[in-house]
Protein backbone atom coordinates (compact mmCIF):
# COMPACT_ATOMS: atom_id res chain seq x y z
CA UNK A 1 0.00 0.00 0.00
CA UNK A 2 1.28 3.50 -0.68
CA UNK A 3 0.90 5.75 2.14
CA UNK A 4 1.63 9.53 1.04
CA UNK A 5 2.70 11.69 3.54
CA UNK A 6 0.51 14.53 2.23
CA UNK A 7 -1.16 14.50 -1.07
CA UNK A 8 -1.58 18.35 -1.85
CA UNK A 9 -3.78 16.96 -5.28
CA UNK A 10 -6.20 15.20 -2.94
CA UNK A 11 -6.59 17.90 -0.31
CA UNK A 12 -7.46 20.56 -3.63
CA UNK A 13 -9.71 17.93 -5.28
CA UNK A 14 -11.97 18.10 -1.91
CA UNK A 15 -13.29 21.49 -3.13
CA UNK A 16 -11.84 21.34 -6.93
CA UNK A 17 -15.11 22.94 -8.42
CA UNK A 18 -15.28 25.71 -5.44
CA UNK A 19 -11.60 26.40 -6.38
CA UNK A 20 -11.92 26.44 -9.71
CA UNK A 21 -14.83 29.17 -9.83
CA UNK A 22 -12.87 31.32 -7.59
CA UNK A 23 -9.53 31.45 -9.53
CA UNK A 24 -12.08 31.59 -12.63
CA UNK A 25 -13.54 34.76 -11.09
CA UNK A 26 -9.57 36.75 -10.39
CA UNK A 27 -8.89 35.90 -13.83
CA UNK A 28 -12.04 36.91 -15.73
CA UNK A 29 -11.67 40.07 -12.84
CA UNK A 30 -8.59 41.53 -14.46
CA UNK A 31 -7.74 42.70 -11.19
CA UNK A 32 -5.08 40.27 -9.44
CA UNK A 33 -3.36 42.36 -7.06
CA UNK A 34 -4.40 44.57 -3.81
CA UNK A 35 -8.23 43.87 -4.74
CA UNK A 36 -11.49 42.50 -3.45
CA UNK A 37 -10.46 38.80 -2.93
CA UNK A 38 -7.93 40.27 -0.64
CA UNK A 39 -9.68 42.35 1.11
CA UNK A 40 -12.83 39.81 1.72
CA UNK A 41 -10.13 36.96 2.87
CA UNK A 42 -8.35 39.18 4.93
CA UNK A 43 -11.75 40.28 6.31
CA UNK A 44 -12.66 36.90 6.91
CA UNK A 45 -9.05 35.59 8.29
CA UNK A 46 -9.41 38.45 11.09
CA UNK A 47 -12.31 37.30 11.95
CA UNK A 48 -12.07 33.56 12.58
CA UNK A 49 -8.56 34.56 14.03
CA UNK A 50 -10.39 36.70 16.55
CA UNK A 51 -8.73 39.96 15.74
CA UNK A 52 -9.20 43.55 14.28
CA UNK A 53 -7.24 43.32 11.29
CA UNK A 54 -5.51 40.76 9.23
CA UNK A 55 -2.92 41.77 6.57
CA UNK A 56 -1.86 39.46 3.62
CA UNK A 57 1.54 39.51 2.99
CA UNK A 58 3.93 37.63 0.26
CA UNK A 59 4.93 34.55 2.99
CA UNK A 60 5.44 33.45 6.32
CA UNK A 61 9.05 34.51 6.64
CA UNK A 62 8.03 38.07 5.57
CA UNK A 63 5.10 38.07 8.48
CA UNK A 64 7.41 37.55 10.43
CA UNK A 65 10.20 39.96 9.39
CA UNK A 66 7.57 42.60 8.93
CA UNK A 67 6.33 42.49 12.15
CA UNK A 68 10.25 43.01 13.73
CA UNK A 69 10.92 45.58 11.29
CA UNK A 70 7.26 47.47 12.27
CA UNK A 71 8.52 47.36 16.48
CA UNK A 72 11.88 48.88 15.30
CA UNK A 73 10.34 51.94 12.94
CA UNK A 74 7.74 52.32 16.20
CA UNK A 75 10.88 52.90 18.13
CA UNK A 76 9.89 49.69 20.38
CA UNK A 77 12.41 47.99 19.35
CA UNK A 78 15.89 48.56 17.59
CA UNK A 79 18.90 46.77 16.25
CA UNK A 80 20.66 45.07 19.19
CA UNK A 81 17.75 44.40 21.17
CA UNK A 82 17.08 40.35 22.50
CA UNK A 83 13.94 38.21 21.30
CA UNK A 84 13.88 34.63 23.32
CA UNK A 85 12.54 32.34 20.83
CA UNK A 86 12.25 28.22 20.97
CA UNK A 87 15.63 27.03 20.30
CA UNK A 88 14.49 23.88 18.12
CA UNK A 89 11.57 25.58 15.94
CA UNK A 90 12.15 26.23 11.53
CA UNK A 91 14.69 28.48 10.81
CA UNK A 92 12.45 31.14 9.64
CA UNK A 93 11.37 32.04 13.09
CA UNK A 94 15.16 32.71 13.43
CA UNK A 95 15.75 34.38 10.71
CA UNK A 96 13.38 37.16 11.38
CA UNK A 97 15.04 37.92 13.61
CA UNK A 98 18.60 38.02 12.72
CA UNK A 99 17.10 39.75 9.42
CA UNK A 100 16.00 43.10 11.52
CA UNK A 101 19.51 43.54 13.90
CA UNK A 102 17.66 41.91 16.57
CA UNK A 103 19.45 38.94 18.77
CA UNK A 104 17.95 35.39 19.57
CA UNK A 105 17.97 34.22 22.70
CA UNK A 106 17.45 30.35 22.47
CA UNK A 107 15.53 28.92 25.18
CA UNK A 108 15.10 24.46 24.87
CA UNK A 109 11.76 23.17 24.49
CA UNK A 110 9.81 20.58 26.81
CA UNK A 111 10.60 16.78 25.64
CA UNK A 112 7.40 16.14 26.43
CA UNK A 113 5.38 18.87 23.90
CA UNK A 114 8.38 19.95 22.07
CA UNK A 115 7.18 23.59 22.97
CA UNK A 116 9.72 26.03 24.74
CA UNK A 117 9.73 25.37 28.32
CA UNK A 118 8.17 28.09 29.87
CA UNK A 119 9.82 27.62 33.33
CA UNK A 120 13.31 28.18 31.77
CA UNK A 121 12.18 31.38 30.45
CA UNK A 122 12.65 33.79 32.92
CA UNK A 123 16.54 33.24 33.75
CA UNK A 124 17.67 34.14 30.11
CA UNK A 125 15.42 37.39 30.36
CA UNK A 126 18.18 40.48 30.72
CA UNK A 127 17.89 44.22 30.15
CA UNK A 128 18.05 43.67 26.17
CA UNK A 129 14.79 41.47 26.15
CA UNK A 130 12.05 43.41 24.35
CA UNK A 131 10.30 40.43 23.38
CA UNK A 132 9.17 36.51 23.73
CA UNK A 133 7.83 34.64 20.51
CA UNK A 134 6.35 31.28 20.75
CA UNK A 135 6.00 29.36 18.18
CA UNK A 136 3.16 27.03 17.77
CA UNK A 137 5.28 23.97 16.80
CA UNK A 138 3.28 20.62 14.94
CA UNK A 139 0.28 22.41 15.34
CA UNK A 140 -0.21 22.20 19.38
CA UNK A 141 -0.35 25.83 21.36
CA UNK A 142 2.79 26.99 23.06
CA UNK A 143 0.79 29.63 25.05
CA UNK A 144 0.64 29.37 28.50
CA UNK A 145 -0.35 31.89 31.44
CA UNK A 146 3.19 32.12 32.46
CA UNK A 147 4.09 33.11 29.51
CA UNK A 148 1.76 35.91 29.60
CA UNK A 149 3.02 36.59 33.09
CA UNK A 150 6.47 36.92 32.58
CA UNK A 151 5.69 39.44 29.20
CA UNK A 152 3.34 41.46 31.66
CA UNK A 153 6.10 41.59 34.45
CA UNK A 154 9.08 42.42 32.29
CA UNK A 155 6.98 44.37 30.05
CA UNK A 156 7.78 42.42 27.18
CA UNK A 157 5.89 41.85 23.74
CA UNK A 158 4.39 38.56 23.18
CA UNK A 159 4.39 37.36 19.37
CA UNK A 160 3.09 34.36 18.12
CA UNK A 161 4.79 32.24 15.12
CA UNK A 162 1.28 30.76 13.85
CA UNK A 163 2.56 29.24 10.56
CA UNK A 164 1.33 25.91 11.99
CA UNK A 165 -0.99 25.87 14.06
CA UNK A 166 -4.19 27.99 12.24
CA UNK A 167 -7.68 26.97 13.91
CA UNK A 168 -6.10 26.05 17.36
CA UNK A 169 -8.04 27.17 20.48
CA UNK A 170 -6.46 28.04 23.95
CA UNK A 171 -9.23 28.65 26.24
CA UNK A 172 -11.81 29.76 23.71
CA UNK A 173 -9.37 31.89 21.78
CA UNK A 174 -7.55 31.02 18.86
CA UNK A 175 -3.45 30.82 18.51
CA UNK A 176 -2.91 34.64 15.94
CA UNK A 177 -4.88 36.39 18.68
CA UNK A 178 -3.20 35.46 22.17
CA UNK A 179 -0.23 37.70 21.35
CA UNK A 180 -0.07 41.49 20.44
CA UNK A 181 1.01 40.22 16.49
CA UNK A 182 1.04 36.95 15.30
CA UNK A 183 2.63 35.55 11.53
CA UNK A 184 0.79 33.24 9.71
CA UNK A 185 1.95 31.27 6.63
CA UNK A 186 0.05 29.68 3.77
CA UNK A 187 2.86 27.94 2.62
CA UNK A 188 1.21 24.65 0.35
CA UNK A 189 1.41 22.11 3.27
CA UNK A 190 0.31 23.94 5.92
CA UNK A 191 -3.48 23.22 7.39
CA UNK A 192 -4.76 25.96 5.56
CA UNK A 193 -2.43 26.16 2.27
CA UNK A 194 -2.45 28.51 -0.75
CA UNK A 195 -1.34 27.17 -4.29
CA UNK A 196 2.43 29.01 -4.12
CA UNK A 197 3.63 31.44 -1.22
CA UNK A 198 1.11 32.89 1.06
CA UNK A 199 1.07 34.69 4.43
CA UNK A 200 -0.81 37.03 7.20
CA UNK A 201 -0.34 39.24 10.10
CA UNK A 202 -2.94 39.42 12.48
CA UNK A 203 -3.26 42.18 15.43
CA UNK A 204 -5.47 43.85 17.13
CA UNK A 205 -3.33 46.60 17.33
CA UNK A 206 -4.08 49.34 14.78
CA UNK A 207 -0.70 51.18 14.98
CA UNK A 208 1.15 47.91 14.34
CA UNK A 209 -1.28 47.11 11.74
CA UNK A 210 -0.91 50.03 9.93
CA UNK A 211 2.65 50.02 9.95
CA UNK A 212 2.73 46.68 8.90
CA UNK A 213 0.56 47.33 5.84
CA UNK A 214 2.86 50.33 5.14
CA UNK A 215 5.77 48.27 4.96
CA UNK A 216 4.77 45.45 3.09
CA UNK A 217 3.67 48.12 0.63
CA UNK A 218 6.77 50.01 -0.60
CA UNK A 219 6.85 51.61 2.72
CA UNK A 220 3.69 53.51 0.94
CA UNK A 221 0.13 54.28 2.24
CA UNK A 222 -0.13 56.51 -0.55
CA UNK A 223 0.49 55.93 -4.27
CA UNK A 224 3.96 57.02 -4.64
CA UNK A 225 4.18 58.54 -1.40
CA UNK A 226 7.10 56.51 0.22
CA UNK A 227 6.96 57.31 4.22
CA UNK A 228 9.62 54.30 5.01
CA UNK A 229 11.91 52.47 3.51
CA UNK A 230 9.46 49.04 3.05
CA UNK A 231 9.45 46.08 0.20
CA UNK A 232 6.90 44.69 -1.58
CA UNK A 233 5.37 41.77 0.27
CA UNK A 234 1.77 41.17 -1.13
CA UNK A 235 -1.20 38.49 -1.35
CA UNK A 236 -2.12 38.22 -4.72
CA UNK A 237 -5.91 37.66 -5.50
CA UNK A 238 -5.65 34.57 -6.60
CA UNK A 239 -3.94 32.97 -3.24
CA UNK A 240 -6.74 35.22 -1.29
CA UNK A 241 -10.06 33.68 -3.24
CA UNK A 242 -7.91 30.01 -2.82
CA UNK A 243 -7.65 30.49 0.67
CA UNK A 244 -10.69 32.38 1.38
CA UNK A 245 -12.93 29.15 0.13
CA UNK A 246 -10.44 26.25 1.89
CA UNK A 247 -10.77 28.77 5.56
CA UNK A 248 -14.42 27.37 5.20
CA UNK A 249 -13.84 23.71 5.41
CA UNK A 250 -10.44 24.34 7.65
CA UNK A 251 -12.14 23.38 10.89
CA UNK A 252 -13.82 20.34 9.56
CA UNK A 253 -10.43 19.50 8.24
CA UNK A 254 -8.47 19.90 11.75
CA UNK A 255 -11.45 17.51 12.81
CA UNK A 256 -10.28 14.74 10.66
CA UNK A 257 -6.65 15.17 11.62
CA UNK A 258 -7.30 14.70 15.19
CA UNK A 259 -9.57 11.63 14.04
CA UNK A 260 -6.40 10.52 12.61
CA UNK A 261 -4.16 11.61 15.69
CA UNK A 262 -6.49 9.74 18.20
CA UNK A 263 -5.97 6.59 16.23
CA UNK A 264 -2.11 6.79 16.16
CA UNK A 265 -2.46 7.42 19.59
CA UNK A 266 -4.74 5.34 20.81
CA UNK A 267 -2.98 2.15 18.92
CA UNK A 268 0.55 2.00 18.17
CA UNK A 269 2.11 0.84 20.99
CA UNK A 270 5.98 0.14 19.79
CA UNK A 271 8.60 0.46 23.07
CA UNK A 272 10.70 1.73 20.50
CA UNK A 273 8.57 5.00 19.36
CA UNK A 274 7.91 8.05 21.75
CA UNK A 275 4.32 9.56 21.29
CA UNK A 276 3.82 13.12 21.16
CA UNK A 277 2.11 14.33 24.47
CA UNK A 278 -1.66 16.20 23.60
CA UNK A 279 -2.07 18.36 26.45
CA UNK A 280 -5.87 19.79 25.01
CA UNK A 281 -7.32 18.07 22.09
CA UNK A 282 -8.58 21.52 21.16
CA UNK A 283 -4.92 23.27 21.41
CA UNK A 284 -3.83 21.04 19.03
CA UNK A 285 -4.56 20.88 15.37
CA UNK A 286 -2.02 18.61 14.22
CA UNK A 287 -0.27 19.88 11.36
CA UNK A 288 2.32 17.64 12.19
CA UNK A 289 2.56 14.13 13.99
CA UNK A 290 5.56 13.83 15.41
CA UNK A 291 7.38 10.89 16.87
CA UNK A 292 10.44 10.23 18.39
CA UNK A 293 12.71 7.12 17.82
CA UNK A 294 16.43 6.60 18.87
CA UNK A 295 17.39 4.99 15.59
CA UNK A 296 14.92 7.56 13.68
CA UNK A 297 16.68 7.21 10.33
CA UNK A 298 16.22 2.90 9.99
CA UNK A 299 12.58 3.71 11.48
CA UNK A 300 12.19 6.02 8.28
CA UNK A 301 14.02 3.38 5.85
CA UNK A 302 11.98 0.70 7.24
CA UNK A 303 8.52 2.50 6.37
CA UNK A 304 9.86 4.02 3.22
CA UNK A 305 9.99 -0.13 2.40
CA UNK A 306 6.73 -0.90 3.05
CA UNK A 307 5.44 2.08 1.06
CA UNK A 308 5.27 4.69 3.83
CA UNK A 309 5.91 8.19 3.27
CA UNK A 310 7.25 10.27 6.52
CA UNK A 311 9.28 13.47 6.25
CA UNK A 312 12.07 14.49 9.31
CA UNK A 313 11.00 18.30 10.95
CA UNK A 314 13.42 19.01 11.17
CA UNK A 315 16.81 17.21 10.53
CA UNK A 316 19.38 19.90 12.33
CA UNK A 317 18.58 22.47 14.67
CA UNK A 318 18.90 26.40 13.67
CA UNK A 319 22.15 26.56 16.17
CA UNK A 320 23.62 23.63 14.28
CA UNK A 321 23.21 25.12 10.81
CA UNK A 322 25.85 26.60 8.45
CA UNK A 323 24.57 30.18 8.66
CA UNK A 324 24.64 30.52 12.01
CA UNK A 325 28.21 28.93 12.63
CA UNK A 326 28.96 31.30 15.32
CA UNK A 327 26.23 29.30 17.57
CA UNK A 328 27.50 25.77 16.26
CA UNK A 329 29.57 24.76 19.61
CA UNK A 330 26.25 25.92 21.97
CA UNK A 331 25.27 22.85 23.40
CA UNK A 332 20.98 22.49 23.39
CA UNK A 333 20.87 18.95 24.53
CA UNK A 334 16.99 18.77 24.36
CA UNK A 335 16.80 20.51 20.95
CA UNK A 336 19.78 18.18 19.27
CA UNK A 337 18.28 15.18 20.65
CA UNK A 338 14.87 15.37 19.14
CA UNK A 339 15.82 17.01 16.14
CA UNK A 340 18.19 13.64 16.08
CA UNK A 341 15.33 11.66 17.28
CA UNK A 342 11.83 13.12 15.68
CA UNK A 343 9.69 11.57 12.90
CA UNK A 344 6.72 12.97 11.27
CA UNK A 345 4.36 9.67 10.29
CA UNK A 346 1.66 10.82 7.43
CA UNK A 347 -1.17 13.10 9.01
CA UNK A 348 -3.57 14.90 6.43
CA UNK A 349 -7.49 15.12 6.15
CA UNK A 350 -7.71 12.79 3.15
CA UNK A 351 -5.59 9.86 4.61
CA UNK A 352 -7.76 6.75 4.57
CA UNK A 353 -9.14 4.45 7.00
CA UNK A 354 -7.27 1.54 5.34
CA UNK A 355 -4.04 4.22 5.29
CA UNK A 356 -3.95 4.83 9.07
CA UNK A 357 -4.17 1.56 10.07
CA UNK A 358 -1.42 0.23 7.76
CA UNK A 359 0.78 2.88 9.21
CA UNK A 360 -0.21 2.10 12.95
CA UNK A 361 0.21 -1.82 12.13
CA UNK A 362 3.69 -1.28 10.31
CA UNK A 363 5.38 0.87 13.34
CA UNK A 364 3.81 -1.22 15.86
CA UNK A 365 5.52 -4.11 14.18
CA UNK A 366 8.86 -2.40 13.66
CA UNK A 367 11.97 -3.77 15.83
Amino acid sequence: MDVPFLSLKDVTQQHAAEIHEAVNRVVDSGWYLQGKENSAFEAAYASYIGTRHAIGVANGLDALELIFRAYIEMDIMAPGDEVIVPANTYIASILAITANGLVPVLVEPSIETYQMDDSLIEAHITPRTKAIMIVHLYGQCAYTEHVEDLCRNHGLRLIEDNAQAHGCIFQGRRTGSLGEIAGHSFYPGKNLGAFGDAGAVTTSNQALAEMVRMLANYGSKKKYVFERLGRNSRLDEIQAAVLAVKLKYLDADIDLRRSVARSYLDRIDNNLITLPQVLDWKAHVFHIFPVRCARRDDLQKYLENKGIHTLIHYPVPPHKQECYKEWNSINLPITERIHSEVLSLPMSPVLTADQVEFVIKSVNSYG
